[in-house]
C-alpha cells in the first residue's frame, strides 16, 4: 500500500514531478482516488504525472506547466506498444484528442500551461 494521509482533511501536493513509470503512477493514482482527499498538482507535471490531473479529487495549480510525450523505455526512443492506450484512459476532452493526434508519438516533451490545459479539458479544476 502506498502512503496516503490518515485524514481526508489533509492535502497531498504533487509538485515538480517529471513522471516516471506509468504503471507505478497508475497504482499511486488508484490509491489517491480510494483515499478521496484533496490532491493538488502544482509546478511542473510531466509524462506519467499527467495521470493525476484527472483524479476526481484533484486540482491543477493555476501556474502549473504540464508536459506530454510518448511513453518510452528510459534512455531509448523505443515506444512500448499499448502504453499510450493505457495513458489515454486517464485523459479527457481536448487533452485526449491532442494525445491521440500528436503527443503520444512525440519524443520531445510538449508543454502547455494550466490555463491551456483547462481550455482543452474544462472538467479540470484549478486549485485556489
Amino acid at each position: 500500500m502506498l502512503f496516503v494521509p490518515q485524514s481526508r482533511n489533509e492535502v497531498v501536493v504533487i509538485r515538480d514531478n517529471r513522471g516516471g513509470n506509468v504503471m507505478r503512477a497508475i497504482k499511486r493514482r488508484n490509491e489517491l482516488e480510494r483515499w478521496g482527499g484533496r490532491v493538488e498538482v502544482r509546478g511542473y507535471c510531466g509524462s506519467a504525472c499527467t495521470l493525476f490531473i484527472t483524479l476526481p479529487n484533484a486540482c491543477l495549480g493555476p501556474g502549473a506547466v504540464v508536459g506530454f510525450h510518448a511513453p518510452r523505455i528510459p534512455n531509448t526512443t523505443y515506444i512500448p506498444p499499448g502504453v499510450d492506450e493505457i495513458m489515454a484512459l486517464y485523459y479527457r476532452n481536448g487533452i485526449l484528442a491532442r494525445w491521440n493526434e500528436t503527443w503520444k508519438r512525440s519524443l520531445e516533451i510538449k508543454k502547455i500551461t494550466a490555463k491551456e490545459y483547462v481550455r482543452l479539458d474544462p472538467q479540470t479544476k484549478l486549485c485556489r
